[in-house]
């Protein structure tokens, strides 16, 4: 699987960027048609602290799956994305099984 990480708004270190590789990585157990992924982080300028967000756009064949979560570390971001983007992977396979 290729995965592509970009930081928007500062640099991501190295251990923020093998920590999102590997929890992007696992989702290739729950699908095998997976092409790629697109990481993007952004740093909002804002006080909030809540002002760190996570996007995960997963390349797969017929309609790609995305999500979007916002929150106080990139880490929790990334954690909370790739749940939802899990939970869509199910939804789709139940759909397409017919249950």
């Amino acid at each position: 699987m290729n995965i592509k990480i970009q930081s928007i708004h500062f640099d991501a270190d190295k251990k923020l960027i093998a920590f999102i590789e590997e929890k992007v990585k696992k989702l290739a157990k729950y699908h095998d048609g997976i092409i790629g992924a697109e990481v993007f982080l952004r740093l909002e300028k804002n006080n909030e602290k809540d002002n760190k967000i996570s996007e995960i756009k997963l390349l797969v064949p017929g309609s790609d799956i995305f999500a979007k979560r916002q929150c106080s570390s990139f880490e929790e971001a990334t954690d909370l994305s790739v749940e939802a983007i899990t939970s869509q992977i199910k939804k789709q396979k139940e759909k397409a099984r017919g249950l």
